[in-house]
């Protein structure tokens, strides 16, 4: 598969998660308000995905500013304003909006090339992730003394990043090393990122795989199928409360009450220390047709609402560890309650 998110020189180029598995094409971006589109719509997602299309969204604002001969500060300004507004939760979003605007005192090549950079930089933190977070899991096969039975929620490889992935990339190494029997794959409803991607992603892969219904997943922790769960991030408190694709907090419950290892796998651009505590982390309400229906059946009856957010908030004492490219971080004994510097291990 080439690059989930890539630059042609003049737009930008993604898969269309919305179309898979059933279907694998490729869109060109080439404005900011169908960029916008495209990330509202979840035709691109993924914490560390959104974080470079946010930088390139601003490259694109500041090309055509040039090009039409407007002010070029003015078209970032309303580009990263209009970008923002898409996914409030997911913090690597603003963060590569603002790679890419600080470059702008450089002239507007600069933020061209900075957001380029980004790409690669993006695949190289992820390779160092997945060897760190595959380290972390040999010690716990070593342990167990057997290969692993992982447990993973929503979608978190290649497609929710430029390339090979967090979580599924950790899972992936893995793999490769011999250490992972099955991967338990959570549908991750209301659309089914799980069933949809994740699935598709492993079976290209060639790792063992079954999918489980959300609901099922604490009582097989509880039942003690898994051995460890894997999973991803959109944001990452200050305190280590984590933000990710709602479903994961009783996850972390069950695996607590079962004594089973939750690890939180992102990129450190994913750590938000301007957010004090989960309490203070933006929860993204989706619309309600999403939990009403699937596509365009209807399976609600006539005059029901729903609630759909889209994230929920993992408090820190419930995670054993999150792991990054820079350092494994272990909030749920860190003296300080915080992710600085004292609870970093090599």
């Amino acid at each position: 598969m080439n690059r989930t998110i890539d630059w042609d020189g003049e737009a930008i180029v993604a898969i269309d998660q919305t179309l898979l598995p059933s279907e694998e094409r490729r869109l060109r971006l080439a404005d900011v308000s169908t960029l916008a589109e495209a990330i509202r719509s979840l035709r691109i997602r993924g914490a560390p995905a959104l974080g470079v299309a946010g930088a390139l969204g601003i490259a694109l604002a500041v090309r055509q500013a040039q090009e039409r001969g407007i002010d070029v500060q003015a078209a970032a300004d309303e580009a990263a304003a209009v970008l923002a507004a898409t996914r409030p939760t997911a913090v690597n979003l603003r963060w590569g909006i603002d790679q890419a605007r600080h470059a702008l005192a450089a002239g507007p090549d600069a933020v061209v090339a900075r957001a380029v950079a980004l790409l690669e930089a993006d695949a190289q933190t992820n390779r160092k992730i997945a060897e760190r977070g595959a380290d972390w899991l040999d010690a716990v096969r070593a342990a167990q003394r057997r290969q692993l039975r992982i447990l993973t929620h929503c979608n978190t490889g290649a497609l929710a990043c430029v390339e090979l992935g967090t979580a599924l990339g950790v899972i992936q190494v893995a793999h490769a090393r011999g250490a992972v029997e099955c991967v338990l794959a959570t549908e991750t409803r209301p659309l089914l990122q799980g069933a949809r991607l994740t699935a598709w992603e492993l079976q290209r892969l060639g790792i063992p795989f079954r999918l489980v219904a959300d609901a099922a997943a604490p009582s097989l922790i509880a039942r003690g199928i898994v051995d460890v769960a894997v999973v991803g991030a959109d944001r990452i408190a200050a305190n280590g409360d984590v933000a990710n694709k709602v479903g994961t907090y009783p996850l972390a419950l069950a695996a607590r009450r079962a004594r089973v290892p939750f690890v939180v796998v992102a990129p450190e651009s994913t750590l938000d220390h301007q957010t004090v505590s989960g309490r203070d982390i933006p929860i993204e309400e989706r619309p309600e047709e999403e939990v009403l229906g699937f596509g365009s059946l209807r399976v609600a009856p006539p005059g029901a609402r729903a609630l759909n957010p889209a994230f929920d908030v993992t408090p820190a004492e419930l995670i054993s560890a999150i792991i990054t490219e820079a350092r494994v971080i272990a909030p749920a004994v860190s003296a300080q309650g915080t992710v600085g510097p004292s609870s970093v291990h090599g």
